[in-house]
């Protein structure tokens, strides 16, 4: 089963051949990623209408470069999938279109991806994992402890209440002054600076329900940055590392709460998930080892490749969906909100 996987949610433009193996399991073909950071860098953000804009202009030849590199002719695809949402509206739309339009004119199944599902499943594509497990999805937009227990199939354990991981990390380095794309750049300062000399709250710590509040700590570093203006570079760093500790802290014991819930619920997972963008964070990623080390739980860190957006991830769930015989329409809608869990209630910010 080989499965052509198209990604446009928001500024990156991907299109991917993922085969499914005999022995189970996916191999990945080609994986093509363009990013639109030189687009996006004037304006210090993702600009909806300039992002949809360059998708069109370039998926059709990523999806021609991704068919050759994975020496496969469309008539050899066994599907075509699509993410039809969540995201920006504009791009999901020329992704999902193109999707539509290759399986038409190929006679093939068309598969309607969520985008967040996606990120769910990408380590049964790189692990082969079994459900059901633990995801802790931190992106720009979700920060989410989901139970996986099967494909479609998602309870939602803990949400943010305000600004996503992702969101908070991109604040903070427009608030200090920091080139886009701002997370990564704060992951560099923070590894230059002190940890320790800046005194951030953590918001949530240690309450029984495990959602996630942002918005607090980044009010804290805007007023701490006022506090010492004019800011030197080792202020900045120093800041940096003082707010990426306080985001580590925070997120492992919104886990710890998460997993807490998930044993009593659910049983033993089999492992604990972690995917989306800023999974790619070494910080992170080295306080969770230190936590999964502890609590006896294996832990799953994606290659950071295919932690952000990716066509291979959507080619991956599309083969997971057919195989279920999970198809869908051509009248499918793009879906600038979806949900994994249908039944989870909205947040007051309106968040999904």
């Amino acid at each position: 089963m080989r499965i052509l996987g198209i990604e446009t949610t928001c500024d990156e433009t991907a299109a991917a051949v993922v085969r499914l193996k005999p022995e189970g399991g996916g191999e990945i073909l080609s994986n093509e990623v363009r990013s639109q950071i030189e687009e996006h860098a004037p304006y210090g953000g993702v600009v909806p209408e300039i992002a949809a804009r360059a998708h069109v202009e370039i998926i059709d030849g990523l999806v021609a470069r991704a068919l050759r590199d994975a020496n496969v002719e469309l008539s050899d695809l066994d599907g075509v999938a699509a993410a039809a949402g969540p995201g920006l509206i504009g791009g999901v739309m020329v992704g999902l279109i193109t999707g539509k339009a290759l399986a038409l004119a190929a006679g093939k199944p068309f598969i309607a991806v969520n985008h967040l599902e996606a990120h769910a499943l990408t380590a049964r594509l790189t692990d082969d994992l079994t459900f059901p497990y633990l995801l802790l999805l931190v992106s720009g937009g979700h920060t989410q402890l989901v139970a996986v227990e099967g494909v479609g199939e998602y309870r939602r354990i803990g949400t943010t209440v305000d600004d996503a991981v992702g969101e908070a990390f991109d604040k903070v380095a427009k608030l200090l002054g920091l080139p886009y794309p701002g997370g990564p750049q704060v992951e560099i300062e923070a590894a230059k600076g002190d940890a320790g000399r800046f005194d951030l709250p953590r918001p949530m710590l240690a309450r029984q329900k495990p959602d996630f509040s942002l918005s607090g700590l980044k009010t804290a570093v805007r007023l701490q940055a006022e506090r010492a203006a004019p800011m030197s570079p080792a202020d900045v760093s120093d800041l940096c590392a003082s707010f990426q500790g306080a985001v580590v802290d925070v997120i492992v014991d919104r886990t710890r709460m998460g997993l807490r819930v998930f044993r009593t619920e659910l049983g033993h997972p089999s492992a604990l998930v972690v995917a989306g963008g800023v999974a790619s964070n070494q910080a992170i990623r080295r306080a969770l080892m230190r936590f999964c080390g502890e609590s006896g739980l294996r832990l799953v860190l994606p290659p950071p490749a295919l932690c952000t957006d990716n066509g291979a991830m959507i080619a991956w769930t599309g083969i997971e969906r057919l195989r279920l015989g999970l198809v869908d329409g051509l009248d499918f809608p793009a879906r600038p909100r979806w949900p994994l869990d249908q039944n989870a209630e909205r947040v007051h910010n309106g968040k999904a």
